[in-house]
């Protein structure tokens, strides 16, 4: 099959032809119909995974078609259209028997622990746990972005920050993560703002719900939700991953408001300082958001199929896979509006 695979961190990837996956006894094989180029699939080349072995093949937001499927596998069958979150349960540990795979003791990540969706073929494992069901009137380019970033987005702001209707909740960072935020919320009847140094990634959180939208490079962000707010967000989302916006983050609050951590903070900025005193003054809380489990797609979907959420707005350039290591190399700079998304295998 042809897939993306780089041989060593940081240097050009190649599109290569290498052996067709076969499918683990728990596992499945699927042809990749989509799969977006995400900023974890660049922090991953950068080296800044210490699950990676060389040679790798990236990729883990993708959807497709099951054709091969391993001998213990009872749920699936050659033909169904399918998705999968970015971590995937082991089905044996603690975490995965309390239903959180999302944070399991052995998790597979395709594109991270194992090879990825960068290529015709994937093999998925624990496939009666962690592969979901796709609607058939979703296509797969709009599927793909769901593993990721719009999966994220809806545990960060469902599950983690728990957010009410007319609670203002502010989105630092409006890239796939922040805008299926700023959706996701705006749907459940909170009061967004979004907080982003580009025009064009605003206008379009505004169309998607943001009541208020923030430059970030004009001056202090935490003072401009107080007074877009009225006195700060009770929930307040770093979607980004930096120190300076996981900062902006936490002070941008209310009393008693709640951060979700929801961008990667890896390498040299994997440990950044926090406003502990605000933390504590102000009796902020602090969550984590890693991904989603299967077994919450359900209520995901019936998001989307309410109308009251639109992923396939999120979609933006689709390219074919011999883009797909100019497009990953370039993820650092953040350039376009949506989801990059791998269509032409």
């Amino acid at each position: 099959m042809k897939a993306v695979l780089y041989e060593s961190f940081q240097r050009p990837p190649s599109l290569a032809s290498v052996d067709d996956p076969t499918p683990e006894p728990h596992g499945v094989v699927v042809q990749v119909g989509a799969t977006g180029v995400c900023r974890s699939d660049w922090h991953g080349w950068m080296g800044h995974d210490p699950d990676i072995t060389l040679p790798h093949v990236p990729g883990h937001e993708l959807a497709g078609t099951v054709v091969a499927v391993g001998r213990d596998v009872r749920n699936w069958r050659a033909g169904d259209r399918v998705t999968v979150p970015f971590v995937g349960g082991c089905g044996a540990c603690p975490e995965c028997h309390a239903g959180h795979q999302q944070v399991c003791e052995a998790q597979f990540q395709p594109g991270f622990t194992h090879w990825g969706s960068f290529a015709q073929y994937v093999g998925l494992h624990q496939a009666d746990l962690n592969l979901v069901a796709l609607p058939e009137a979703m296509e797969f380019a709009t599927a793909a972005s769901l593993g990721c970033r719009f999966a994220t987005a809806f545990r960060a702001v469902v599950d983690q920050a728990r957010v009410r209707p007319g609670e203002w909740v502010a989105v630092h960072g409006c890239g796939g993560v922040g805008l299926s935020a700023v959706m996701i919320a705006a749907a459940l009847g909170a009061q967004v703002i979004a907080v982003d140094i580009d025009a064009e990634k605003l206008a379009l959180a505004r169309d998607l719900g943001a009541v208020a939208c923030i430059d970030g490079s004009a001056g202090s962000v935490p003072e401009a939700v107080m007074q877009a707010s009225g006195g700060g967000a009770h929930v307040s989302l770093d979607a980004l991953g930096h120190p300076a916006t996981l900062e902006n983050s936490v002070l941008s609050l209310k009393r008693r408001g709640r951060h979700v951590q929801v961008g990667l903070l890896l390498a040299d900025q994997a440990r950044p300082a926090v406003p502990m005193d605000r933390v504590i003054g102000w009796e902020l809380e602090l969550y984590g958001s890693h991904g989603m489990q299967a077994h919450r797609y359900g209520a995901m979907l019936d998001l989307v199929r309410s109308g009251r959420v639109s992923p396939d707005r999120l979609v933006g350039r689709r390219i074919a896979l011999d883009a797909a290591p100019e497009a990953l190399m370039a993820m650092d700079r953040f350039q376009g509006v949506g989801a990059t998304v791998i269509t032409q295998f």
